[in-house]
C-alpha cells in the first residue's frame, strides 16, 4: 500500500477508535457515580443503558453507512415515543423489583430525549470521516466526550445528584450538536470548490 493510503486509513480509523474508547469510558463513569447512591439506582441505570443501546446502535449503524439523516431521526423519534409510553414495560424485561422498575422508567424517559441529539452528533463525526477529514472527526469525538459528556456527568452529579447523572446526556449532547453544526457550516465540502483543509 502507498503511504498516503495508509495515512488515510489511520486518519479515519484512529478517531473512530478513540471515540469508541471514550464512549465506553463514559459508561464506566456513569456506573462509578451511580454506585455511590444505592443498589436500586445502579440497577436502574444499568437497565436504561441497555435499553437505550437499541436506538443508539441503529443510529450509529446508519451514520457509519451514511444512509440517511432523516431515517436516523425518524428512528430516534419513534424511540422517544415508545420509551416514554412503555418505559415501565421495558424496565420489566430486565427486573421485577417494583422500586427498581419505577426508577429505571424515570431514568429511561429522561435519557431517551438525548437520542436524536446523539444521532446528530455521531452523524457529523462519521460524515467528516467519510470526507477524509480525520482531524475534524477526532476533534468532534474527543470534544463530545472529554469537554461535554464526562465533565457534565461530574458537574450535574455534584449539583443535582443521581438525576443530574441521567440529565447529563441531554445537556452534553445539546452542546455537542451546536458545536457540530458550527463545525459543519465552517468546514463542509462545497460542490465545485476545493475542500477546506481540516
Amino acid at each position: 500500500p502507498r503511504r498516503d493510503s495508509v495515512l488515510a486509513v489511520f486518519g479515519v480509523g484512529i478517531p473512530s477508535a478513540i471515540a469508541t474508547f471514550l464512549f465506553d469510558l463514559d459508561y464506566v463513569i456513569i456506573d462509578k457515580l451511580m454506585v455511590s447512591y444505592d443498589d436500586l439506582a445502579l440497577a436502574a441505570v444499568g437497565i436504561v443503558l441497555k435499553v437505550e443501546r437499541f436506538p443508539l446502535n441503529v443510529g450509529i449503524g446508519i451514520c457509519q453507512g451514511m444512509l440517511a439523516r432523516r431515517l436516523g431521526l425518524t428512528i430516534a423519534g419513534i424511540s422517544i415515543v415508545l420509551y416514554e409510553l412503555f418505559a415501565v414495560q421495558f424496565a420489566h424485561l430486565f427486573i421485577e423489583n417494583p422500586q427498581t422498575v419505577e426508577l429505571a422508567s424515570q431514568f429511561l424517559r429522561i435519557r431517551v430525549l438525548a437520542t436524536p441529539l446523539m444521532f446528530l452528533s455521531f452523524f457529523t463525526v462519521y460524515m467528516f470521516q467519510a470526507f477524509g477529514k480525520g482531524r475534524i472527526s477526532l476533534f468532534l469525538g474527543v470534544t463530545r466526550w472529554l469537554v461535554f459528556n464526562i465533565p457534565m456527568l461530574l458537574f450535574l452529579n455534584a449539583v443535582f445528584g443521581m438525576f443530574g447523572i441521567v440529565w447529563s446526556q441531554v445537556t452534553a449532547d445539546t452542546l455537542t450538536v451546536l458545536l457540530s453544526f458550527y463545525v459543519y457550516w465552517k468546514y463542509r465540502p462545497v460542490m465545485g470548490d476545493a475542500p477546506k483543509r481540516a
